[in-house]
């Protein structure tokens, strides 16, 4: 039996091959929006091996699902692309923000990332979460793009938002609020 090698060569040139197989940059915005979502997807399985509420870790696997398949659309040729992201997930995303909500203290003023090491961490994600959502809106500036793609991403940041606030509660760990200094 022949071993497949994991490097192909193909891609020394500074090329990648799209799902249809049409070749571009590495360097274009089509790959910096997958990349950034696969980065983020990296990210969430940090922040799973500090997450243990078991509500919250089902959610954040099922985003990790979610963004593979966003990556897998972005990576596609908008021709190839026959299905469009499921507005069920956008709306069990908000659903997840809801109940992810729920029990915790009411918008005392900005919250400065930190906290708990899981909160920071969900803060971190969230940060790569919107540069995913602004280079998803700039490629489709370039080319079709599914809209849901974006309104999911923005959702999802939202939710890592109130997740950071919901582990901070959790581990009884007071939010550090932004005070003015000029």
């Amino acid at each position: 039996m022949k071993k497949s090698s994991v490097y192909t060569r193909t891609g020394d040139d500074g090329t990648t091959a799209l799902v249809g197989g049409k070749r571009v940059s590495k360097a274009s915005l089509k790959l910096e929006s997958y990349g950034t979502v696969d980065e983020l997807n990296s990210q969430l399985g940090l922040l799973l091996t500090y997450v243990t509420d078991a509500q919250d870790r089902e959610q954040l696997l099922r985003c990790q699902c979610n963004l593979f398949t966003i990556g897998a659309m972005l990576a596609t040729e908008p021709e190839y692309c026959k299905e469009g992201f499921p507005r069920s997930e956008v709306e069990a995303m908000e659903l997840a923000i809801d109940q992810a909500n729920e029990g915790l203290p009411g918008w005392r003023g900005f919250t400065l990332p930190g906290g708990s090491r899981a909160a920071a961490m969900a803060h971190v994600c969230r940060t790569v979460c919107r540069r995913a959502e602004r280079i998803i809106c700039a490629l489709a500036q370039e080319e079709p793009v599914d809209p849901q793609l974006a309104v999911y991403v923005n959702r999802m940041s939202d939710y890592l938002y109130v997740l950071a606030c919901r582990i901070n509660h959790l581990a009884g760990v007071e939010e550090n609020l932004w005070e003015k200094m000029v």
